[in-house]
């Protein structure tokens, strides 16, 4: 280990330090990886993510980096993910916003099943992830030319709140060139679906609203438009204690009946669109956790 991964590490609290024993990926995510990187060795395909997580860690020291989100997309095991396919492959020019993306392995699974890497954009707090990404994923901005603008959701200047559109006020004319962009402004009511992953949790309630309204400007108001993705939440809405999954930190959690209700009534007027929630238990393999398993909210929204 260098000097600089052991004085990173040392920033760290001892629970929170990156475990090599984490390492479990499916017969399934070894093989998207292997796709994607051209490694076909299993060693070396370790050898490389454990790398890259070492990286990552540095740049910010996510619960979702040490457990190796970054290598495996989620977005195909919602349910819901046929149905953005579809909406991908059947509206013309349909923007798909990956928020949150970290490195966009769930961008890049979208586009190996087909969605239109030209309508894909990514965003997250750091370029540096975005730059890891295509380390990670071994491409280059022209190889691979994924949009990326990064930029925090709470600055107005690269997301400013504006009202759900409607057909009203839709916008008219072309999109602007997503990597072109510099803000997700100029996206506002043009993006198709949008996917949020291990992303609303890291906010406070207020905070949780604020994002969702926020995101809520950027859906076209055309049937069929969709949000959706995951995180924690809990059978009842409250306060998650710290341990390993919430980073030592106290995590504000929705149920599904206050995340139907932000959605539907507080963000779009009553019944713009229709939201599904699924709590589902999954158990942990970190033995410093107390609890037995993580509580996850999946969930999306359509609109009508």
């Amino acid at each position: 280990m260098s000097d600089d991964t052991e004085s990173s590490q040392q920033l760290v609290p001892p629970v929170f330090r990156l475990d090599e024993e984490l390492y479990d990926l499916s017969e399934e995510e070894r093989g998207f990886l292997k796709g994607q990187t051209g490694i076909q060795d299993d060693d070396e395909l370790k050898a490389h993510v454990l790398q890259l997580q070492t990286e990552a860690y540095k740049v910010h020291p996510y619960p979702c980096i040490r457990k190796f989100a970054f290598a495996r997309p989620r977005i195909s095991r919602l349910p819901f993910y046929q149905e953005f396919l579809k909406l991908g492959g059947d509206r013309k020019d349909a923007i798909f916003l990956d928020i949150g993306s970290c490195f966009g392995n769930n961008a890049r699974k979208a586009i190996a099943d087909g969605y239109p890497l030209e309508n894909v954009v990514t965003s997250d707090l750091h370029q540096d992830f975005a730059d890891l990404g295509h380390k990670f994923f071994k491409t280059t901005p022209e190889t691979y030319p994924i949009a990326f603008v990064p930029g925090d959701i709470f600055d107005s200047k690269h997301l400013e709140i504006v009202p759900p559109f409607t057909d009203a006020n839709a916008p008219t004319g072309p999109a602007p060139a997503l990597r072109s962009l510099t803000s997700l402004n100029p996206l506002h009511g043009r993006v198709s679906a949008i996917f949020a992953t291990s992303f609303f949790h890291l906010f406070s309630e207020e905070k949780q609203l604020y994002a969702a309204r926020a995101l809520a400007g950027l859906l076209s108001p055309a049937r069929g438009s969709m949000i959706f993705g995951s995180h924690v939440g809990l059978l009842e809405k409250g306060v998650r204690q710290p341990d390993v999954a919430t980073a030592g930190r106290q995590m504000f959690c929705h149920s599904p009946a206050t995340w139907t209700n932000l959605w539907d009534g507080q963000v779009f007027e009553k019944g713009l669109v229709k939201v599904q929630t699924y709590l589902i238990q999954i158990p942990f393999n970190i033995e410093e956790s107390p609890a037995q398993y993580n509580t996850i909210l999946i969930w999306s929204l359509v609109r009508l």
